[in-house]
């Protein structure tokens, strides 16, 4: 069943609606709404201290902590998913494919930093975008940093799996 729509607000007509839910910062023509979940003070706090939102880092820190991050975890379905998950290179088949990807999404940041992305806007969860993402330059770093981690994080990952009877044996 449909819903009637106020059609001074473009909000659904239920007044339980307009009691948490809202144009962002208080103007229709934004396009967006100000929910409890991205408007709440811990939503607000966890994406404002990510590394891609925090304030205060260099654009190469912040690509080197989130490509850490990501070849960390695209690790392990790599290795205990892929096709030689049950062999003994099941670990090294992992570590190649995700580097194989560190390497293709650092290009396509690249390619993205070189296309004239677009400026960041401000928005409920983050009213104050780094200036890392307005311009090309900062992309650029971005992306060599995100390609060190990436391979580091896959690194680490790799060593950390492949020696864990060594490790296991050290606290046991």
């Amino acid at each position: 069943m449909a819903q009637a729509v106020d059609a001074s607000k473009n909000l659904p007509s239920d007044p339980r609606n307009r009691e948490v839910v809202f144009p962002e910062w208080g103007d229709p023509q934004r396009g967006n709404l100000e929910t409890p979940i991205n408007s709440s003070p811990l939503v607000k706090w966890f994406i404002n201290n990510l590394p891609a939102y925090r304030s205060g880092i260099t654009p190469f820190r912040r690509g080197l902590e989130v490509g850490m991050a990501h070849g960390y975890w695209l690790f392990g379905p790599f290795a205990k998913l892929g096709p030689l998950r049950d062999t003994d290179k099941a670990n090294l088949a992992g570590l190649l494919a995700t580097l194989g990807l560190v390497a293709l999404l650092t290009a396509g940041i690249s390619l993205y930093a070189n296309s004239k992305p677009p400026q960041p806007i401000p928005t409920v969860p983050v009213p104050n975008p780094p200036d890392t993402f307005k311009s090309g330059e900062g992309w650029n770093n971005f992306a060599s940093a995100f390609l060190i981690g990436g391979i580091g994080g896959a690194v680490v990952a790799y060593f950390l799996t492949s020696n864990l009877a060594l490790i296991q044996g050290l606290f046991g």
